[in-house]
């Protein structure tokens, strides 16, 4: 039986997110109105915001210039903690590395330069008003303001992901609305876990397709007569997930086409995708799983549960470091220093990648970039094919 939806009172990114991630889910949320159960995932990121939004609220109310107090985001985490009723020692523990990296990294904050903080907006959009709440915004200079918006997602987003995300979009153009005087907004991604920052802008031609975008699926929001399931790799996390069929049955590994013909490539398309889905959805629950058998396993050395013997183990990596290991292969070859060198020497990339980060604060990320195209030009490349796949409108 259909069930049409009712008309929006006002959008938002997390309305329209919902229904573009998985419509089930949307009416679940916003038509048949039940009652949302959220993941640990959830909490957890609702209860850091709480403690940042604590912290420089009261920067901005008591005018205060200088590092944050570490001990008054611990006061703010014990508060949010207890009030979302989240348990564990190692999910606390990493909260407060995640506030401690943060207050180190800010250095310096000044009430003056902060415009506002967990600012509401309503932003007029075709037939439609979006409501939002944006986490901080900054004073750059006297034509640049900066939306920081703060993630706690385990997994960092990629440049394409950063450049076309309609949440940075929507503040983007909110922010020009309240402050007129702004020629350039920075959009900023805090990475919580990762104290890594994704930046971006867009421009005006940006901002009108991303406007346009929300209200044509605003309407379609409220003209939907089906909301199909969509499975997907956060189906472990959604908080409609204990009353989803799809979901349940994707669990049981439940399959609705497979192919008969291998040579009928419509249909080895139409299974793969299938699958796909699937895998998602199960590795999502593995993995979820397998984070409460190590958990236990932290305090015994091993589980034996239905016929299963279950282990922690440490893997080994050896590193050689560059002088010693010259040393000795000197002593042992009779080789040149030089001549091993340039035989076994190369640079790891992800410490070069460190290094480029470190001396762009000092020399400007346009000089970087240019010391990474000249390295880049001097590095040996292997390329290999990979299996690619994505859903064309």
């Amino acid at each position: 039986m259909t069930q049409e939806a009712p008309r929006n009172s006002h959008l938002s990114f997390s309305r329209l997110s919902r229904f573009e991630t998985c419509p089930l889910s949307y009416r679940f949320h916003y038509v048949d109105k039940f009652r949302a159960e959220p993941g640990v995932p959830l909490m957890f990121g609702k209860t850091i915001h709480a403690v940042l939004e604590n912290l420089f609220r009261e920067v901005l109310e008591d005018e205060l210039t200088g590092p944050l107090s570490e001990a008054r985001a611990f006061e703010f985490l014990h508060e949010a903690w207890s009030a979302e009723g989240l348990t564990g020692v190692e999910l606390f523990e990493e909260a407060r590395r995640i506030l401690r990296d943060f207050i180190h990294a800010q250095g310096s904050v000044d009430h003056r330069t902060i415009l506002a903080v967990e600012k509401e907006f309503r932003l007029p959009v075709g037939a439609f008003e979006v409501l939002g709440f944006i986490d901080r915004i900054d004073w750059v200079d006297d034509e640049t303001i900066e939306v920081i918006d703060y993630k706690t997602n385990r997994q960092l987003f990629t440049r394409e992901e950063v450049d076309t995300s309609l949440q940075l979009s929507i503040y983007a153009a909110a922010v020009k609305r309240l402050w007129p005087w702004a020629k350039k907004v920075k959009l900023t991604f805090l990475m919580l876990r990762h104290g890594v920052r994704l930046e971006t802008t867009r421009t005006e031609e940006q901002l009108a397709d991303a406007l346009a975008y929300v209200d044509t699926l605003g309407r379609q929001t409220e003209t939907a007569a089906e909301f199909p399931p969509r499975l997907n790799m956060n189906c472990s996390y959604c908080d409609h997930r204990r009353r989803c069929p799809a979901y349940a049955d994707a669990l049981k590994g439940k399959r609705e086409f497979i192919c008969d013909n291998l040579d009928d490539l419509a249909a080895v398309a139409k299974e793969r995708e299938e699958v796909a889905r699937l895998s998602k959805a199960l590795y999502a629950r593995k993995s979820e799983l397998e984070d409460i058998l190590k958990t236990h396993l932290k305090h015994q050395d091993e589980l034996v549960l239905g016929g299963v013997r279950y282990r922690m183990f440490a893997t080994t990596s050896i590193d050689y470091p560059l002088e010693p290991t010259l040393d000795v292969l000197t002593v042992a070859t009779g080789r040149s220093r030089e001549e091993l060198l340039r035989q076994l020497g190369s640079v790891d990339k992800k410490a070069l990648d460190a290094e480029l980060k470190r001396i762009s604060k000092a020399v400007g990320t346009s000089r970087a970039s240019m010391l990474k195209a000249e390295l880049e030009a001097h590095a040996d490349k292997t390329h290999s094919p990979r299996f690619w796949a994505k859903e064309v409108a």
